[in-house]
């Protein structure tokens, strides 16, 4: 909802159709912090393999 001022929600996790609409829109800060949490929460990459959160 950029046209509207909305945030990009991701509580099902964001795909591979959406992986540029995600980076275009949240700040560098942003991935980094949500790229930390994945991490911490599987570490070894077993959920969702392939996609970004």
């Amino acid at each position: 909802m950029h046209a509207l001022n909305g945030p990009i929600s991701a509580e099902h996790g964001i795909g591979q159709l959406k992986r540029e609409e995600l980076l275009r829109y949240k700040s560098p800060v942003e991935m980094t912090m949500m790229r930390a949490i994945k991490q911490a929460f599987d570490p070894l990459g077993l959920m969702n393999p392939g996609k970004i959160f």
